[in-house]
């Protein structure tokens, strides 16, 4: 009997375990992290170890170190980038951070982009300029082959030195943090790199080695015009931007194997004798290196690595490398330069700090955007793709590289220069995270926490790019309700694998094709880059539409297969692959297509099958395979569509999207229809949907979600409940979930394959008016400044700004508003308590009982009529943005824009005063409870 009743009893906890629904495991890693700006690395034992005490208790799961420039006033506090006492801090910093369990990143650099003090002129980034000159047969060059560069130095503050008041060898200015060089170019006369002769004939002459030292040319002109390029290298002069103390000097050349090898050396040299081992990730904070006058355009060795590439001598085609050949000898030209930076900065930087990442045991965690290359090639050749910004089309190169590589991560530096200074709440952080969340990114990063001593006053040292998630704000005591929903959320979007179902070709080759106004282009999002093209017409369309979608290279094509459960390629599963109307493809694309069509795969072409390959190296060789692959093309039918078998496969083509998706039997969601955006992942035993509704209407209805299912649950995770769902099967076999969502808020549907128990997800139904609490409601500011207001009693809510006196009207901080009311009448279930108007975050406290913490966009919460007696005292603690008290301090000029560097720069222009951010026309912002706050009652359903 007692071995029957254990075994009953194992048996019992295995199936409960199984059929119960949960919350997936919280981790370090599900948690948000932030980036930790060290501001003049001016750190010590004691203030670290209490600033991260403070972001364990918020609920962050690790911090990216990044020192930037200093505050005035602490120069003797400054420690060096990598000096042995930095590394003493950063030994410090891993040892108490493995203690409290927060992972540590670090930036492989102060500011960005790499660089510093070891970076020397030959390693440092170059530009190319030109000059022309005109000689006829028989002729001698009588001017000299010169090229005398201008001087030109801009600052990142309002403090411009003579450039003959700054050293050429860059470290060894002695005043580099007051200096905050950004770029500096140095006047003089620029090296020549190459003289090449074109005749009217077509013949070429390399006259580089007939130049003597003063510019002289000696040479007479053969038969025939001649049009003589010069090209002279310069430094670029881009400096490190917002460098930390021992962090100024020039940007290093990306495109050199050697420049990045030496960059390197420098941290090789400072860890050795630590234990690093517990730095999870290294960084780079985007390419920004041609954030300046002019380009990096090139590197010492380029007509090396270009005849190695390319199979040809750029220097025999200057004149279309500047647009001075015909039209399409131009585009076929810059291609192929393109190309090679391409793969210089691919090869040598991206693919060069991943193999020395990995002699650290750390993963590179990179901003690849703004670079003059293939972003989804960059961003996969690292571990961690990272965007930011605040739309789904620019993040879906780094996530469309996560997912298309395999990739489990894929971060966002987030909410940067969301509003104006002191004007973002939680809330509206929450509204750019669940953006990021719907473009597929699952590993948060806030920009960011600033270090702060513990002595220094309000505001604290602060970072200049606006959102402030410092100690000082007073929202901060409820910034752990922020990160549990984020804690939560990326616990789902961490599981499984994406689920989308397309596939769209990155039409690159279209666009390095175009000559433009510069040698290189830079990419950084879709509105800039590709506005106006089919490519992000149809981007736009498939998420409006309900399609999940993601981008591919010409690289990443090659490691496309086709099984018999699709397209194949980083363990993830695509249903179609998206030509999108482009008119350039290498030939070796074009080859792999058709495998993967006679393989099986449906290949969808919108409008038209690319016409032409791009570059120009063996042009006619490559047009005749194309044209071969082409001839096997057969399209037929007679409708909209038209199809050409392949094998197993096909390629379909058309103008109509919609018919095309559905001929090819591409699954379609229609969340939008109802207002909601959605991004899906697969598990093993169903799907996870995070949903979101962006509008300003409320949504209560039977949503579609197209998947089959035996149970359905709901997790919302700002208010941490579960619950089984209410769904039902639609006659198409997929299901309709019933989600009742304020605007804004988010829900997790999770279906499963399998059958679950447990308690029925609390929806809520009015059984009644909202009926308002009056009375006389005490006001009792707890914490904040300038000055604390007395406590106070109002009959009517409205901001405290309102109330009488200066001190409300300056004051930033906390305050308590407490009210006693009788039980409503009825006997509802529950009721819901709305609280109207909030500036910024509340905490709900019901006879001594926490409720919970609100921080928007809506103010409301379900409260059981267990938890009201027949007499009730209802708390609200608000706390309200740094915004007032800062205008406060700008009104008095009491000093607290103190930072080396760009200091403190508005947003907008309209709070610019002297050159920096000025609050002191700001007219008191509202602050507090305005209400009106109501008790509703509800049953749940």
């Amino acid at each position: 009997m007692k071995k029957f009743l254990l075994l009953l009893l194992i048996v019992l906890a295995f199936t409960s375990g199984i059929c119960q629904i949960q919350w997936p495991a919280i981790s370090q890693q599900t948690k948000p992290w932030a980036r930790w700006w060290w501001e003049g690395s001016a750190v010590n034992k004691k203030d670290l170890t209490a600033n991260m005490l403070d972001y364990q208790a918020a609920g962050l799961g690790g911090l990216e170190i990044t020192p930037i420039y200093g505050v005035h006033g602490y120069e003797k506090e400054f420690i060096n980038f990598l000096a042995p006492q930095w590394m003493q801090m950063l030994d410090h910093t891993i040892k108490e951070a493995k203690r409290l369990d927060l992972g540590i990143d670090l930036a492989n650099g102060t500011g960005w982009p790499f660089g510093g003090p070891t970076t020397s002129d030959k390693d440092a980034s170059k530009t190319i300029l030109y000059k022309t000159y005109t000689i006829s047969e028989g002729e001698e060059l009588k001017e000299n082959i010169i090229y005398t560069q201008e001087k030109w130095i801009r600052v990142a503050n309002d403090k411009q030195p003579a450039i003959e008041e700054i050293n050429r060898n860059i470290p060894e200015n002695k005043n580099l943090q007051s200096l905050a060089l950004d770029q500096v170019k140095f006047p003089g006369h620029l090296p020549l790199q190459s003289l090449m002769a074109y005749s009217d004939k077509g013949t070429i002459i390399n006259l580089t080695g007939q130049v003597d030292a003063g510019g002289k040319l000696n040479w007479k002109a053969p038969p025939g015009k001649w049009t003589l390029y010069a090209l002279f290298e310069g430094l670029h002069g881009k400096m490190v931007e917002r460098a930390a103390p021992g962090g100024e000097g020039y940007a290093i050349d990306h495109f050199s194997r050697e420049a990045v090898k030496n960059y390197f050396r420098k941290f090789d040299d400072a860890f050795r004798g630590y234990d690093i081992s517990y730095i999870r990730a290294l960084f780079n904070d985007s390419y920004e290196v041609d954030d300046a006058r002019g380009q990096s355009n090139w590197t010492p060795r380029l007509f090396e690595e270009f005849q190695k590439r390319r199979g040809y001598d750029l220097r025999d085609h200057l004149p279309a490398l500047f647009k001075k050949a015909d039209e399409e000898t131009n585009s076929r030209i810059i291609y192929d330069y393109r190309s090679t930076i391409d793969e210089l900065i691919l090869e040598y930087f991206t693919k060069q700090w991943k193999s020395w990442g990995d002699t650290k045991g750390a993963v590179i965690r990179n901003q690849s955007h703004g670079s003059p290359a293939n972003l989804l090639d960059l961003y996969g050749a690292i571990d961690i793709p990272e965007t930011e910004g605040n739309d789904i089309p620019r993040f879906k190169f780094a996530t469309s590289a996560g997912n298309v590589m395999g990739k489990p991560l894929v971060s966002s530096e987030s909410a940067t220069w969301l509003n104006e200074h002191f004007l973002s709440s939680w809330g509206d952080v929450k509204k750019v995270l669940d953006l990021f969340f719907l473009g597929g990114v699952n590993h948060i990063f806030y920009h960011g926490v600033n270090y702060s001593p513990k002595k220094e006053e309000f505001p604290g040292w602060l970072f200049y790019a606006a959102v402030h998630f410092q100690q000082t704000n007073p929202q901060w005591k409820d910034f752990h309700a922020l990160n549990n929903y984020v804690t939560r959320t990326q616990s789902f979007l961490q599981k499984g694998r994406p689920d989308n179902d397309v596939l769209m070709f990155y039409p690159l080759a279209d666009r390095y094709q175009e000559p433009g106004n510069n040698l290189l282009q830079h990419f950084d999002n879709m509105e800039h880059e590709f506005n106006g093209t089919d490519f992000q017409k149809l981007s736009e369309w498939m998420l409006t539409n309900g399609y999940g979608f993601d981008f591919f290279s010409d690289r990443q094509l090659q490691n496309i297969s086709f099984t018999g459960d699709g397209l194949m390629t980083g363990g993830n599963t695509y249903q179609t692959i998206l030509l999108p109307a482009n008119k350039f493809i290498s030939e070796k694309s074009l080859q792999k297509l058709v495998d993967l069509a006679k393989a099986g795969a449906k290949i969808i072409v919108y409008k038209n099958l690319p016409s032409d390959v791009p570059g120009f190296h063996k042009l006619q060789d490559r047009r005749v395979l194309f044209q071969n692959m082409i001839k096997q093309f057969q399209f037929t039918g007679d409708g909209s569509i038209k199809k050409s078998v392949m094998g197993k496969g096909a390629f379909m083509i058309g103008n109509d999207m919609t018919t095309l998706f559905e001929e090819a039997g591409i699954r379609r969601e229609s969340l939008p229809e109802k207002g909601l955006s959605f991004i899906r992942r697969k598990n093993p035993d169903g799907y996870t949907y995070f949903i979101n509704n962006r509008s300003d209407k409320i949504v209560n209805d039977w949503i579609p979600v197209n998947t089959k299912a035996s149970s359905v649950a709901l997790f919302d995770a700002m208010v941490g409940i579960k619950g089984l769902a209410k769904w039902k099967t639609a006659s198409t076999g997929a299901i309709e979930v019933l989600l009742q969502l304020q605007p804004f808020e988010s829900v997790i549907v999770q279906t499963f394959n399998s059958k679950k128990t447990g308690q029925v997800f609390p929806y809520i139904k009015a059984v009644g008016s909202a009926q308002p609490i009056h009375g006389e409601w005490t006001i009792e500011f707890l914490n904040g400044g300038p000055a604390v207001p007395a406590k106070t009693t109002v009959s009517k809510l409205s901001s405290w700004t309102d109330l009488e006196g200066e001190d409300v009207k300056n004051f930033s901080g906390t305050a308590k508003y407490s009210i006693r009311f009788e039980k409503p009448a009825g006997n509802s279930f529950a009721w819901l308590l709305e609280l109207g108007q909030v500036n910024e975050t509340a905490e709900v406290f019901l006879n001594g009982q926490k409720i919970g913490t609100l921080i928007g966009p809506k103010f409301q919460v379900v409260i059981s009529r267990e938890n009201f007696k027949q007499a009730n005292t209802l708390e609200i603690i608000v706390s309200n943005l740094m915004a007032n008290r800062i205008s406060y301090m700008d009104r008095n000029n009491i000093h607290w824009k103190k930072f080396y560097n760009t200091n403190m720069p508005a947003r907008r222009r309209e709070n610019t005063k002297n050159g920096l951010f000025d609050a002191s026309a700001w007219k008191p912002l509202p602050s507090g409870l305005s209400g009106p706050v109501t008790l509703a009652p509800v049953n749940y359903e």
